[in-house]
């Protein structure tokens, strides 16, 4: 979790699996549209962390998705063809003055919880921030506390070696 006292974009760089296993891996990253400033610094984050930890570069597959909502159908896609070892989802949903928050971040959540829970199935990241306010995406896209997206790259390839 991301606080003033720790950077989501520090993590322990010896801990990750060898490079030379995650060279062979692919992965699939479903990127929402909706607050684009933000989900596109999370993509470059999570790119980032998948390369500069030996995943190749055609090895990547990246589909983007209108907002949230639809980021669970896009990794039940990415399942459903057998090719990746991990499937990471970015987006960003920020409260406004409606219920819609709610119901959008609940059926994101439940969603990829549904699909990690399936027999055999790859590990689907949860990529999502679900912020108060737009200050608070910005902190966590590239800003003060650091970048999820990096956090997500670094947690697929991690749960993608558990996998295997």
């Amino acid at each position: 979790m991301a606080s003033k006292l720790h950077n989501l974009s520090e993590y322990d760089k010896h801990a990750m699996p060898d490079k030379a296993l995650v060279a062979s891996q692919r992965y699939a990253v479903a990127v929402a549209d909706w607050n684009s400033d933000v989900t596109f610094a999370l993509l470059e984050g999570a790119l980032e962390a998948l390369t500069d930890n030996g995943v190749k570069d055609e090895n990547i597959d990246v589909v983007h998705v209108p907002g949230a909502f639809e980021l669970t159908y896009a990794a039940n896609r990415f399942e459903q063809t057998g090719r990746y070892d991990g499937i990471i989802v970015l987006g960003c949903v920020i409260r406004g003055d409606t219920p819609h928050f709610d119901y959008v971040c609940s059926g994101v959540t439940q969603g990829v919880a549904y699909l990690n829970a399936q027999p055999d199935s790859v590990p689907v990241i949860f990529g999502l921030l679900t912020v108060d306010n737009k200050q608070q995406a910005l902190d966590r896209a590239g800003g003060c506390l650091g970048n999820k997206g990096t956090e997500a790259g670094v947690t697929a390839i991690r749960m993608a070696a558990l996998r295997n």
